[in-house]
């Protein structure tokens, strides 16, 4: 049986993800946050969480180990944790990029790294990070200053992980959605039209078709899912 991780697995997208995984019969262990008050409602015997404070380098390089060596190998890693803040250039402060660099992108690497070394050593493996449409173009990122320049260093690991990668057996992709469709984000923009939206699930769909044998000759790195927001 293969195993993927998925941190920030009570998320709306981490939810849907393991749905997903756990249906195409994949061992499952997920992350959660100390004190995480979401309840799960996934019963499942190869679904496992695991209580990680991402933030801790120490710490979720341990978690990596341990389930290396209880499952032997990691097939897929995907990694949703994150956070959003909005402020445009002159109502961002330093400290409001270091917050936004810590939720965004020292929470992913913490992660990433150790799985990567991993995967190069069974000489396979697929990693999603999550990016956003914010950190592709600085022109998306207008009003939410912090947050996209955070989401841009996404784009430069995967790339970097990539280089280090070629010609094994390990890819890393960036999950780069426009809105995705959520209760929280229905409630914060009520005028819009949450059809044009991105559902988790269509995401969750997405990201388990790249890491099956059909799409092992693919090497698009950033998989843009904005639907028609």
């Amino acid at each position: 049986m293969q195993t993927v991780i998925i941190t920030g697995v009570s998320g709306n997208l981490g939810q849907a993800v393991a749905k997903k995984f756990l249906a195409e019969n994949f061992k499952v262990i997920g992350t959660v946050i100390p004190n995480d008050p979401v309840q799960l409602d996934i019963n499942n015997p190869n679904f496992e969480t695991i209580i990680v404070d991402l933030m801790n380098e120490d710490e979720s390089e341990k978690f990596v180990q341990s389930v290396t060596e209880k499952n032997k190998t990691i097939d897929v890693a995907v990694l949703t944790v994150g956070g959003f803040a909005m402020g445009s250039i002159a109502e961002t402060k330093m400290a409001d990029i270091l917050k936004q660099h810590k939720l965004n992108f020292q929470t992913t690497y913490h992660v990433a790294r150790p799985v990567f070394v991993q995967m190069l050593k069974q000489g396979s493996g697929r990693i999603f990070l999550a990016g956003a449409r914010t950190g592709i173009d600085m022109k998306f990122s207008k009003g939410t200053t912090a947050y996209g320049l955070s989401k841009s260093l996404i784009f430069r690991l995967a790339e970097l992980m990539n280089e280090e990668a070629k010609g094994k057996n390990v890819l890393t992709s960036v999950i780069a959605p426009s809105i995705i469709d959520t209760p929280q984000n229905r409630q914060s923009m009520p005028k819009a039209n949450p059809s044009d939206w991105v559902k988790a699930e269509d995401i969750a769909d997405i990201i388990y078709f790249y890491s099956t044998t059909e799409a092992s000759v693919l090497r698009e790195t950033v998989l843009k899912v904005y639907n028609n927001a």
